[in-house]
């Protein structure tokens, strides 16, 4: 191992159990030798150039080409270590600190999301193929935070109760009409329209994903109540008595902010109700994984929460109700984290070894983000007038319940869908 990356994990690494092995076979122990040991392998002097000077990319960038291993621990247990010692005084020691400082500066230039540039990012995540995601989701096709009322549930159970949680915060009514922003697999349109008899409106970037929603709007018998449109919301000129958006915020990018807010405010009627789920940060405003915006989610941002409210406020909408998920999401990803491990093989007969990598590690550091550093959950209830909804909250526990016992009596009628064909072989952007 050269001095200088020794020197490096010396200052950062105070406290866990941390074993290097270096290319020339020398193993090194750093920490406090607390928690679960982590053994990382780094197998060329490449690889150990690269992490040296930059190590919150050119781990997950070793790891995906083979150039480095992880003999115990796992991605978790090592990014568990990083980052537990990050503000611990030794990260303020190395070269990650200042190139992360830069990346936070030049934020805005990385998310200058146009709406053509918004379809190529959407391109190379969402049109990944359906058949990968069923290989980790839940059977709905839920790809964004479940809600775990209780710590037992199963991943289905536990986002039938996201669902369920989002429409009581909607107040609809039987006849209503639904926009649902960045509408995924279409399983929240599908619910909505099949537990209220309201008309949902779907709009997504993502052909793949507007291709497998269409299918199963059909497939259920819904097509007269939900349509989804391959378009930009950017683009729409109806108003909807609702609003929804799950997922699809982290995507908008912080210079589009108050183009967001001010198309909703117009697109959402006077006594009209918005629900905004999206991942945010508890701490200040920081720059996104290199890793990340340059693998799975370019052009994606995690907003704090004072880089929101603002573009709200502006607006002329009005926040009613404002809750923050903790660990839910670390749940989620624990469980897409150990199907995608259980069915690797067939995600490997899709794509190849270096993209199962990059999904490894993609899920595992977002589990480690959400345990161990300030990744949470807002959902933002926003309306146009303050009187619009009940001056209370209870309305949403009972709706919540009633949406349960609902889901109890037809989950047994419920149709069966039918699994989309295995796709071909694929290549993944570089």
């Amino acid at each position: 191992m050269n001095i200088l990356l020794k020197r490096v994990l010396d200052r950062l690494v105070r406290t866990g159990n941390l074993k290097v092995t270096g290319p020339k076979g020398s193993t090194f122990i750093f920490g406090d030798g607390s928690g679960e040991p982590v053994h990382m392998h780094i197998k060329t002097r490449h690889a150990e150039r690269a992490i040296t000077f930059d190590p919150m990319l050119a781990v997950p960038e070793s790891y995906m080409d083979g150039e480095l291993d992880i003999l115990e621990g796992g991605v978790l247990g090592l990014m568990r270590i990083a980052f537990q010692n990050m503000g611990s005084g030794g990260i303020d020691a190395t070269w990650s600190k200042a190139i992360e400082g830069l990346r936070h500066a030049f934020r805005r230039l990385q998310q200058i999301n146009t709406a053509s540039r918004s379809r190529r990012n959407v391109q190379r995540h969402y049109d990944l193929s359906g058949e990968l995601y069923r290989l980790f989701l839940d059977e709905d096709m839920q790809y964004s935070c479940a809600y775990f009322e209780q710590p037992d549930m199963t991943l289905d159970e536990a986002q039938a109760a996201k669902k369920r949680h989002i429409a009581a915060k909607l107040r609809l009514k039987a006849g209503q009409t639904v926009l649902d922003i960045g509408s995924g697999w279409g399983g929240l349109g599908l619910y909505l329209a099949k537990a209220f008899d309201v008309d949902v409106q779907g709009v997504t970037l993502s052909t793949e994903q507007h291709g497998v929603a269409t299918d199963r709007a059909h497939a259920q018998g819904l097509e007269s109540h939900v349509h989804f449109e391959l378009k930009d919301y950017r683009e729409l000129n109806e108003r909807f008595d609702r609003i929804v958006s799950v997922g699809m915020f982290e995507h908008v990018g912080v210079n589009h902010y108050r183009t967001f807010f001010d198309k909703a405010a117009t697109l959402l009627k006077p006594d009209g109700v918005m629900l905004l789920h999206t991942i945010g940060r508890s701490g200040v405003p920081w720059a996104t994984s290199a890793f990340i915006r340059k693998y799975i989610f370019p052009g994606g941002y995690i907003p704090a929460m004072s880089e929101v409210l603002p573009a709200i406020e502006k607006s002329g909408l009005v926040v009613t109700d404002v809750e923050i998920l903790r660990l839910h999401y670390a749940d989620t990803l624990k469980h897409w984290g150990q199907r995608f491990a259980a069915n690797r093989d067939k995600a490997k007969a899709i794509y190849d070894e270096r993209f199962c990598r990059m999904w490894e590690f993609y899920l595992a550091a977002s589990e480690a983000a959400f345990r161990w550093q300030d990744l949470v959950i807002f959902q933002f209830q926003i309306t146009k007038k303050n009187d619009t909804l009940p001056m209370t909250r209870d309305y949403i526990a009972k709706c919540e319940k009633a949406l349960e016992m609902r889901d109890m009596g037809r989950r047994q009628a419920a149709p069966v869908e039918k699994p989309a064909k295995p796709a071909r072989r694929r290549k993944v952007a570089e």
